[in-house]
Formats: C-alpha cells, structure tokens, sequence
C-alpha cells in the first residue's frame, strides 16, 4: 500500500469516527439526543499551550530533540513522542498501556485531548453535552453542544481561558494573469508558469473542491512535481470524494461541519459530509489561486480564452467548512484553520466573513482571528477577503493586522453586449451571447403581451419573467425578441435566466432581452452564459429608456385598448467576445471600506484595512460538476463571479510566488512586499478611482483614498523585488493586543501568556502604512526598513495629512544588504478636525527600488478644552 493511500485509508477512518461523534457517541450520557431546547455550540479555549506553543516554547532550550518532544509532527505523528534523553521527562510525557500490556508514551496533542476529556466529565457528571472537536496545534480546547449553564459551569474552572458562543459566516466571489503582468513578469522570474509556485502549498477554506477539474490534475506536464515533503496533510475518502481524488496538485482535502450537523441545518444530500464542492465557489477560488495554467474555458460552447491561476505549479489542501445552504459557522472555521496549520500548509486564504461584527472588547478578539494570530505565529501567510459590505465607511469584515485583507477590484477586460433600438437608440447589457442575424431588426414582445388566451394574469410576476412556457403562445412569439423582467426573484434563486432562456427556446423567439426592475439594487450582475442571442440591461435607469421605447410602440385599439401590433424592433450585439479599455483597476461599489474599526462602537483603529485591492469583478474560474451557487453555470466547467471573495486568491497566489522566491520570509514580510509596491493610478496613468453608491456605481465614483484600496494595485512582478521590507512578528501583535486598554485578562484567555505593561498602539506597529484614529496634537512614530536586496542608498520623500505637519529623519541614509534603518516620523495637528486625511511617504533606491506607504490620520486635535 502507498504512502497516498495509507493516507486516504486514515482519512476514511478519521470520517467515521467523525461521523460517530456528531451523532452522539462521545457524549456525556446514555443514548442520543437531538439539539435541545436552550443548548448552542461553545468554543471553549484552555489555559495550558497547545502543541506549536509547546514546541517553540522547547526551541528556546537549543534541541530540535526536545523540540520534537513537543509534537513538531503536528501533535499526532511518530516526531511527537517525547525525548527524555535531553531534559526531565515532561509532565505531559505520560504512558498509556499498549496492546500487550506494555506501556507507550502519549504525545502532546493526546494530553491535551485527554486534559479536555476530563475537564468535560469532572465539570458536566452525569449531564448531556456533545464534543464537536478537539483543537490542540494552534488553540488547545473544544467546540461542545451545551447550554448556557453548563458554559458557565465550564467558565469557572481553573482549567477554562475562554469560552465564547459559536457564530455564522458567509462566503464574501483567465485574463487576470496578463492584466497582472504575470506572463511577462512575475511568472518569467520564476522560470515560467510551468515551475510558478512549485513546492508551495496554499489551503483554502471555503467549500471545497471538485477533484476531477483539469485546473486541478497532475498529469499537464512530464516535469517532475512532488508531494512537498514538508506537507503532512491526508485525502478524506467517502462515497462522493473516491480514493484517487487527490493527486500532487490537490494534496490534501478535508471536510469540517461538527457544528452544522448538530444544529439539524446540514442537508446530507446537499451539502455533502465530504470535500466534494456542491457550491461551486471553493473550486472556483482554488483555481484563482493556484488552477493549472492554459486550461480552455468554454462556456455554453463558447471558447472564451484560457485559464490560469496566479501560481498554477503551486500546491492545493483544501479545508472545506462552508456549505451552500447555510454558511458556515466558527467553531468548522475555528476546526479547519487548526488542521491546516497541524499539516503544514505555507499560505491560507478564506474568502469569508463573520456575518455581524465580533461583540466584546475589540473586533480582534474573536476565535478565527485568534487562531489565525498562531497560524501567523506559525509562518503562515493569511489572506482574507474584506467583505462585500461596501461601499460605505467602516464596512470592513477583516479586522486583524496580522490578517491580509484583500478589497475587489475591476480589471480592463468586459464583456459588453447591445441593444440598438428602432429609434438608433443603443443600450448596453451583459451576456455572455451571441448576436442576433446581420443588420436585421426584429420585432420585440413582452412576456405579458403574448400570453394564451385566458391562461393567466398578466400581472403574475413569474409570467412577465419568462419562467413558463406552457403560458404564452408560441405562434405569436416565433421569430421575434422576447422581453423578460429581471427582477429580485432571480437574485434569490427563485427565477433563472437559464429557465427563461429554456422558454425562449420552446416558443422559437429570436432572441431574449431582460429589463432590470427596479427593486434590483446593489446586485452585481455578472455576464450571463446564453446559447442564445440575449442580453441583461444591467442599469435601471437604461431599462426605463428600453420600456418606454417598447411602451411608445405599442399601437393598441382605441375603443378597447387592446394591443393590435408591436411596433418595436431591435437588434442585438454579441458579447462573446472581450473589450479592454483603458480606466481599470477601479474599486468595486460592493468591497468593503475603512476605517478598521475597533470595536462595536465604531472607534477606528490605527491600522489600514483593507491592504490592498486586487481583481474581483467578472472573474474566471473552475466550476465545480455539483456547483448550486450560480443557477446560470450549473453543468458548467467554468464561472464568472464577482466579489472579494475571487480577489483573495488571487492574492494568495501571488504570496507563493513570493514565497518560492524568498522561502525564509515572515509573513509580515510577504505582506510587506505585496504591499509596498502596488500600483495607484489605471491604465492610463490616472488616480485609480472607487465606486461609491450600489445604483449606477460609476456615475458616483471619485478617487480612491486608503480606506477603499489599502496601499494601492497590487503589482506582482515589483512584489518579487522589493528591496525593503517592513518586518514584525507574533510578539509585536501580542504586545498591541496587550495595550488595548482592559485587554490583559482577554489576552491571556486566547494566548495563555500573561501581558506585561504595553502602550503600544496599532501606529505603533512596524506595518508597511502608517494610520493615526486620534491625533492629539503631536505623535511620534517610527518605522524600521530592512534591505532585502543589495546595498542601497534610500531617499525618503513624503505628503504630509491634509491638517498635519510632518518631519522625518533621516531623509537619506545608505542601508547594506540585510541591515535595518530606523525612521522617525514626528507628527503634528495644525487644526481642529473629524474628517480623515491622506498623505504618503515614498522611499526611493538609487538602484530602481521604490517603497510606498500610505499616512492617513482620522481626528485631529489641536488643543483639548
């Protein structure tokens, strides 16, 4: 038996005895019970270290033997057995008997799991409760269906750091390689996309994965292309995610959904117990980030070019945790985030949000973002996606620092199609579709106009959407343009554009066009797929303009006001093939804006988010053969969707080609890269602008500050050079979490470190911006450069705040090879203001390097009263 399949077998296993507990076999008390009346799901976070704290905690002695000792395997393989040779035998290195009565020795990771086991029998006798899972490599404690009185129960042992209700998530959705300047850039530096990535594995946790996608195979290429050895993750095995799935593209795969299943809104036949995608979304962001390169797209039997992720040699593990019908909820995510990091992933990126802002002391305190601060802590880098709450201020769904939040862009490449009216009126839509016949006009027909004799209300909505056929007549129909409404039906799944081309189809009209009704608002329409010549008015205001030409043209009996002809005609344009132009990228009405905000009340807090925007409007990708997300690709290979959730990968994706070339760099330091040599103008040399309200966006749109695109575009062949970076670590965002005023017991419930006296603020921070909240009439803050390149001389050049004056020393200095220089930045308020303002500081390199960060201060104060 291979190594692959021990591993699957394991993985089969593990499922079963998932499977077993969720339904009640690890439980407090006989037999099983269903989700009571009053009981909830409770994250519950120990005081003693889990296993990578353990393990960097025996580093500092010097001995990777002791280190090992830790559970350096992850908590569970054979690297985890204690060494007793090095130091006293730990506490921890207890012995359990084997099969033959002699004893063996219980890793860490089983200690805690034991440790967590007690505590729920000593604290909860004879009472019910369920243990969802055991977390124990980045957070040491469990998930646990109980009521609010045994969670009290549990608080108040010794034992308990913190314990928090369960809460929802949601998912935040091939020409993108050369917008990015990938093929000439980035991916050239790499030796070309065939080793682009390679030996770097990026895990993604959405909703899993369609195995049999060629985006996903290994066999494009006879180069050699292994397993990462440092990669220990298995390939669960069920009935929908067959043995094989995984190869040396998609490495890892599991699924989490404890916490689902116990609140009864898993649906088996939907969701599926396995990492097989019935959504389509997690496909579709694995193949952004890492998709194998020159896979053709044909949708609808249109070839639309070919596909490509932004690292396709790079490694795929996917975590799935999200699910179509509900979400997700923390305690999965929480579940999700442990494994990957047990397993060794380099990179993780979710394309999620929580649904409502995280209650409590500050928004970084919430399980996730927990986690994912030991993830970091761990060397990896995290990417998540902003959050499609845009565009109004302090809208932002990623909170942390240590988190890489990632806004939604535009890109140059659309795809428009057009209406041109008999009155030489044009109007655009989208649709992904060809165009009618020549230069011939043909006669338009609303869905309501051509209804069977007494078969229905005109006024029944699902007849105006062209969703029945049997209703209207064909023969009045046939050869002419059918005229559909668009309305909030569609957006729900309730009406589909491919039932109404069915329709269409059935009655032989020559063509369909959907007009927009108005309740309709701040939906992104994504071009549609139609084998048919058709077309979506994506503007409400145009589909008024098309109505009242279609209205106007009507010639109707005077005495009855029955309609006696259609006097309306029109001509489609196709929009199969792409336009490129000039004014991208520009910030998308639905990303989610800044100021990060620190809390429930809406105080900002002096950290830029997002950190940069990347493109997530009409994006390519995979689609799963199950995917339900988008009712107008289903038995599709591939998607068009729009959100920050497609922007993340693409992020993620770049960081591994970063991460290829510079394998020691911090997480901090990837960011840095990425962030400080972004793009701020389009294509045209212009201010790269944002959009500003859900109707017509791109009537309202200005440029963009900070707090809509973080540092900027982001540039993936500047990131691979970025001649310095600004580095920071765990305990820089220990010590900003410790000067959160009355954090210190907090801190030590999530960290189990106990917090010495810290000022520190989140300006404070050695991140690659600089954000002031509160400017109380001076400030003083440094920034610390590291060259990463050769020995260069910097020029510090700078825009100060719009109410500030700003001095820097030094404004020169000459930093060699791997050296730091400290700068110092004195900030001071000129006037008395609310609004923020925005400046930049620019480090330019005599040999081609340049560094941008951006400088906003919200309030400033002159004077105190």
């Amino acid at each position: 038996m291979g190594v692959a399949q021990r591993k699957e077998h394991r993985a089969a296993a593990a499922a079963f005895l998932f499977a077993a507990a969720v339904l009640g076999v690890l439980t407090g008390g006989p037999g099983v019970r269903a989700f009571e009346d009053g009981t909830a799901v409770y994250i519950v976070t120990m005081k003693q270290v889990p296993v990578f704290h353990r393990r960097l905690n025996l580093e500092k002695f010097g001995s990777n033997r002791v280190a090992n000792a830790a559970g350096g395997g992850g908590g569970g393989g054979a690297g985890d057995t204690p060494s007793t040779s090095v130091l006293r035998k730990p506490r921890w290195a207890t012995f359990l008997m084997g099969r033959h009565g002699s004893p063996k020795p219980m890793n860490y990771g089983s200690y805690l799991i034991r440790l967590q086991n007690l505590l729920l029998k000593r604290t909860l006798r004879g009472e019910h409760y369920i243990k969802l899972y055991s977390y124990r490599y980045l957070v040491n404690g469990f998930a646990v269906v109980i009521t609010p009185q045994q969670a009290d129960k549990l608080s108040r042992s010794k034992e308990v750091a913190n314990v928090m209700l369960d809460y929802s998530v949601r998912t935040a959705t091939t020409h993108t390689p050369e917008f990015l300047g990938l093929p000439q850039g980035a991916w050239v530096q790499e030796g070309g996309p065939q080793f682009a990535g390679q030996g770097v594995v990026v895990g993604l946790i959405d909703t899993g994965i369609d195995p049999t996608h060629p985006s996903f195979a290994d066999d494009l290429s006879t180069d050699s292309y292994p397993v990462p050895a440092h990669y220990s993750g298995i390939c669960e095995v069920t009935n929908d995610f067959p043995s094989g799935s995984c190869n040396r593209k998609l490495v890892g795969a599991r699924h989490f959904a404890a916490s689902a299943i116990t609140r009864g809104v898993f649906n088996a036949s939907q969701d599926l117990a396995s990492p097989s995608d019935s959504d389509g979304h997690g496909t579709h962001t694995a193949s952004i980030a890492a998709g194998n390169h020159g896979i053709p797209v044909v949708v609808a039997g249109h070839q639309f070019g070919n596909a490509s992720g932004m690292a396709p040699r790079a490694h795929i593990a996917v975590y799935k945790a999200l699910y179509k019908s509900f979400g997700g909820f923390a305690a999965d995510v929480v579940a999700a985030i442990d494994q990957a990091a047990e397993d060794n992933v380099d990179i993780i990126s979710l394309s999620i949000t929580p649904n409502r802002r995280p209650p409590g002391l500050a928004t970084f305190f919430n399980p996730i973002d927990m986690a994912l601060l030991s993830a970091v802590k761990a060397g990896i880098f995290v990417v998540q996606a902003a959050g499609n709450t845009g565009p109004s201020p302090k809208s932002m769904s990623s909170y942390s620092p240590w988190i890489f939040t990632v806004g939604a862009s535009s890109h140059d490449r659309v795809y428009n199609n057009y209406v041109v009216l008999g009155n030489n009126l044009t109007i655009q839509g989208v649709g992904l579709a060809p165009g009618t016949d020549g230069d011939c006009m043909y006669t338009l027909i609303a869905a309501p106009h051509a209804l069977k004799n007494n078969t229905a209300s005109p006024t029944e909505m699902s007849l105006g959407e062209c969703q029945d056929s049997s209703r209207l007549d064909a023969d009045l129909i046939k050869g002419k343009i059918l005229v559909c409404s668009y309305s909030i039906r569609f957006v729900l799944g309730l009406s589909s554009v491919k039932q109404a081309l069915d329709t269409a189809n059935n009655v032989s009209a020559a063509g369909v066009i959907f007009y927009l009704d108005p309740f309709v608002l701040g939906f992104q329409l994504n071009p549609t797929p139609m084998r048919m010549p058709g077309l979506i008015i994506p503007s409400s205001d145009d589909s008024k303009v098309f109505l009242t030409y279609y209205n106007d043209s009507l010639v109707r009996d005077e005495s009855s006001g029955q309609i006696v002809s259609f006097g309306g005609v029109a001509k489609i344009l196709g929009g199969q093939n792409p336009n490129y132009g000039n004014s991208a990228p520009k910030v998308m009405f639905y990303s989610a804006r800044g100021p990060d905000p620190e809390d429930n009340s809406l105080s900002n807090a002096d950290i830029l988010k997002p950190n940069l925007v990347a493109p997530g409007s009409s994006i390519w990708g995979a689609w799963s053969s199950l995917g339900l997300d988008s009712a107008e690709f289903a038995g599709e290979s591939f998607a068009m969707l729009s959100g920050t959730s497609m922007a993340a990968p693409h992020v993620a994706g770049l960081a591994a080609l970063i991460k290829q070339k510079f394998p020691s760099f911090s997480p901090a330091a990837i960011a840095s890269a990425l962030s400080t040599t972004t793009t701020l103008s389009d294509r045209e040399g212009k201010p790269i602008m944002a959009q500003r309200t859900y109707s017509n966006p791109d009537s309202t749109q200005s440029p963009a500050t900070a707090f809509d695109m973080g540092n900027g575009f982001v540039n993936a062949t500047a990131a691979l050079d970025p001649g310095i970076i600004f580095d920071c670590g765990y305990n820089d965002f220990f010590s900003f979490l410790c000067g959160i005023n009355g954090s210190s017991p907090v801190v030590t419930n999530y960290t189990g470190n106990s917090c010495a006296a810290s000022t520190m603020t989140g300006a404070d921070l050695n991140l690659p911006s600089i954000t002031i909240a509160v400017l109380n009439q001076t400030r003083i803050i440094t920034r610390t450069v590291t060259n990463v390149a050769a020995d260069e001389s910097y020029t510090i050049s700078y825009s100060a705040p719009y109410g500030t004056v700003v001095s820097v020393a030094p404004t020169q200095f000459l930093i060699p090879s791997g050296q730091k220089q400290l700068v110092t930045f004195v900030v001071n308020a000129t006037m008395n203001s609310s609004t923020a303002s925005f400046g930049s500081v620019g480090f330019y390199g005599d040999k081609g390097h340049q560094a941008i960060i951006p400088f906003s201060v919200i309030s400033k104060v002159v004077y105190s009263s």
